[in-house]
């Protein structure tokens, strides 16, 4: 309804502009517009600058409407133009730089959404172009050399047959927390998953408050992570990077495995036997290595997984125990994986659970 009411206002406020047309053509008496006196071929200019800023604002509210991210492009050239014509018939079309600065405020979030889009997607592109070859994940002979009941969960989790899978994608949809005391804030996100060479961008739209948005993107890819959060997709509020990051980023690669089983039997993780209910992998990839305890109820499917990892605090991240618990198995694109997943900082003074989330869709590529 917001978007409709926005183009509205920006498609009446074109047509506004066709009384400095008609003025100056001389269609019609407009009382409305006194102007200044111009010569005649001169008023005739100025009169299709009128009538062009009318059509910008129009073309602009129909690109709007039908979610075409250039839209601002035209808003802007729109505004530019009309905000010259309301300064050279200042008294009497003011009250135009109103709806101008509002039209602008739209631009400029529309713009800082577009770069935003376009920068993550650049990063997708990079992770989903590096495709390994013949990787043949799921032969016997690897199943076979694996703990007993992790062999029983890619078995639950339907993997059988020659399925080497080189890309996932999944939407997710949920709540988080920023802080302990904080309120819950409402996401949707998309999640894309490299699996030959192990990569994952995560781009998020969360609803901080009723009129507050953030943008935000997790990747992974050459062994590196980098978070990165803005503020109405425009204002820098996180930009993280660094070895703490980058193994903090693999062990999420790792945990998330679970919604891509597959995984498991990638020449990057090591699996140990903790015992018939738990199993410990350790990923290994550029230069650095993680671990993490996998536990699976009797049906063999994931309940949790819990590791170390660095917890960004004001005076220095620290090491703490990171846990999530899966749940609500469902099945997507042939494979049984959790539906549901909650993820819990476990830490000395009380747990902080920060993330509940509900995967709505995956999608399975080779």
């Amino acid at each position: 309804m917001s978007r409709l009411i926005f183009a509205f206002i920006v498609l009446i406020h074109g047509l506004i502009h066709l009384l400095g047309f008609v003025k100056e053509y001389k269609l019609a008496p407009v009382k409305q517009v006194a102007g200044i006196v111009l010569p005649g071929g001169m008023a005739k200019v100025i009169g299709l600058l009128w009538l062009v800023a009318c059509l910008l604002f129009a073309f602009s509210a129909v690109a709007f409407v039908i979610k075409k991210d250039w839209w601002w492009i035209i808003g802007i050239t729109g505004v530019v133009l009309s905000q010259v014509l309301i300064i050279m018939y200042w008294h009497d079309a003011r009250f135009g730089t109103i709806v101008n600065v509002i039209v602008l405020a739209g631009c400029i979030l529309s713009y800082g959404s577009w770069n935003f889009q376009r920068i993550w997607k650049k990063d997708l592109d990079s992770i989903l172009l590096e495709r390994v070859a013949n990787q043949h994940y799921t032969s016997p002979e690897k199943i076979t050399g694996l703990p007993l009941v992790v062999q029983k969960w890619l078995g639950h989790s339907n993997i059988a047959g020659d399925r080497d899978i080189q890309n996932v994608y999944m939407k997710q949809e949920g709540v988080m927390l920023s802080k302990p005391e904080g309120k819950w804030m409402p996401f949707k996100a998309e999640e894309y998953f490299a699996v030959g060479k192990p990569g994952f961008i995560w781009i998020a739209d969360v609803k901080a408050a009723s009129l507050v948005r953030m943008a935000g993107r997790d990747l992974y890819e050459n062994g590196k992570g980098h978070m990165l959060i803005r503020l109405y997709s425009l204002i820098p509020v996180v930009d993280s990077k660094g070895e703490k990051i980058d193994q903090g980023s693999m062990l999420r690669y790792l945990g998330e495995i679970i919604w891509f089983p597959v995984a498991a039997l990638s020449p990057y993780i090591h699996w140990e036997p903790v015992d018939s209910t738990q199993a410990r992998a350790t990923m290994t990839y550029g230069g650095i290595s993680a671990t993490g305890v996998f536990r699976f109820n009797t049906e063999g499917e994931v309940v949790s997984f819990e590791s170390m990892r660095y917890f960004d605090r004001r005076d220095g991240a620290t090491l703490e125990h990171w846990f999530i618990s899966a749940g609500g198995y469902k099945e997507f694109g042939g494979m049984r994986v959790p539906s549901e997943a909650t993820v819990t900082w476990k830490m000395k003074d009380g747990d902080f659970t920060w993330l509940k989330l509900k995967v709505t869709a995956v999608k399975y590529s080779h």
